[in-house]
């Protein structure tokens, strides 16, 4: 779990490092603030295209090789990003490196699913999940560093990528040699705790395949799956429109410098981890998914209207909201991957988790786009801020109407 939590935390950052490039690369480049949203947005399409495909190749062949060559073609591309100077050339590169990095998450919640019972999943994802905020808490003291550096004449912007890129391709070596396939491959783990897991795991294969058998086709159509592929569109539709653009709101609403904008735009992510272990584990010890992931997305959607409303004019509850609003957007995050594993199992459910995952991250161009896209058109941001607060609505809505939610500890 550490080194998944590490390299995990290296993909996020390099998945949402333009949010605080962009307090200056758009100015630089002379980007408008829709074409800042659609750049960050569509890294999404190109995530979209092999997603299924990598959650059954984690499934059937090694998740240690398809996580090495997605780690470092990742961070390869990362480090391109530092040459980009037109738009069409910032589309293109966040393309690709959506492209490179897509069947790399849902890869991973498969490969838990080889590892932790169901009845442990939820601190399981609670703990993986947990890079999503910190990797924004280790990104500011990055970006912080490097705003004054102009080496070889490149903005620091542009070093940001390069810096960020790198421990991708490196990491990709180390998992490669490093990480275990399934427990039954683990020659570290004594005899008797490979056979107890081993027999756990396969006791509830046969559980759910006694109940539910479903090919691959099947499966992508099954009711649950499609709402649950609903969900997440609307709840990442959210996290990405707050993620991309909260330091930017924070600055233009404050006028604070760089410096400063840096450090306080950590406190909402520090608060989200906060309130993503103890969703996790609460989930995990009543039993119990579907209200672990609907109550966070209805507190978002309050705090989100409560931020369209006020305008941004009192910027210490500006900073409050948006503590309540990532807080919720990413506390959901374990109980729901949990629930999207009940139902579904082996090729089956790897294909859902993918789809899921493909189909959700969409809302990743979605949420960037519509407040670049509102905020051009209407020279504010409460237009996008109150987008954000509906979908987080929907979500919460959508999330009630699940049938199977809850993981049964016998």
């Amino acid at each position: 779990m550490p080194f998944l939590f590490l390299i995990y935390i290296i993909a996020y950052l390099d998945r949402v490092n333009i949010s605080f490039a962009n307090l200056d690369m758009s100015k630089d480049l002379h980007f408008s603030d829709q074409i800042f949203g659609t750049g960050a947005g569509i890294f999404f399409w190109g995530y979209f295209l092999l997603e299924i495909p990598g959650a059954i190749i984690v499934e059937r062949w090694s998740a240690r090789k398809w996580l090495a060559r997605i780690m470092i073609s990742w961070g390869i591309i990362t480090a391109g990003l530092a040459f980009v100077h037109t738009w069409w050339q910032f589309y293109g590169a966040r393309f690709l490196l959506g492209a490179a990095e897509a069947g790399f998450f849902p890869g991973l919640i498969v490969y838990l699913t080889h590892w932790f019972r169901q009845q442990d999943r939820a601190k399981a994802v609670a703990l993986l999940m947990s890079a999503v905020p910190l990797s924004q808490v280790a990104g500011a003291p990055i970006a912080r560093a490097l705003l004054h550096v102009h080496w070889m004449g490149l903005a620091w912007w542009r070093w940001l990528f390069v810096v960020e890129g790198i421990p991708a391709v490196i990491f990709g070596f180390v998992t490669l040699l490093w990480l275990t396939d399934r427990p039954q491959h683990a020659a570290w783990l004594p005899d008797d705790e490979k056979d107890w897991i081993i027999g756990e795991l396969d006791r509830e294969k046969e559980i759910k395949k006694a109940k539910h058998s479903y090919t691959v086709f099947k499966a992508l159509a099954h009711r649950d799956v499609l709402t649950l592929a609903g969900v997440y569109f609307c709840a990442v539709t959210t996290s990405y429109g707050c993620t991309f653009w909260f330091p930017t709101i924070l600055k233009r609403a404050s006028g604070l410098s760089n410096e400063v904008v840096t450090v306080v735009a950590l406190l909402p992510f520090f608060v989200s981890w906060l309130c993503m272990m103890f969703n996790g584990w609460h989930s995990d010890h009543h039993h119990e998914r579907r209200f672990h992931v609907a109550v966070p997305q209805l507190a978002a959607c309050v705090a989100l209207a409560v931020a369209a409303l006020t305008g941004g004019s009192n910027v210490v509850l500006l900073v409050g909201l948006f503590c309540v609003a990532i807080g919720g957007i990413n506390a959901y995050l374990p109980a729901f991957w949990a629930l999207s594993t009940l139902t579904l199992t082996e090729t089956a459910g790897a294909a859902a988790v993918g789809m899921i995952n493909s189909v959700g991250n969409l809302g990743g161009f979605m949420g960037p786009y519509v407040m670049g896209y509102l905020r051009d058109h209407t020279r504010s941001f409460a237009a996008g801020i109150g987008a954000l607060s509906f979908a987080a609505f929907l979500a919460s809505v959508l999330t009630l109407t699940v049938r199977h939610h809850r993981a049964h500890p016998e």
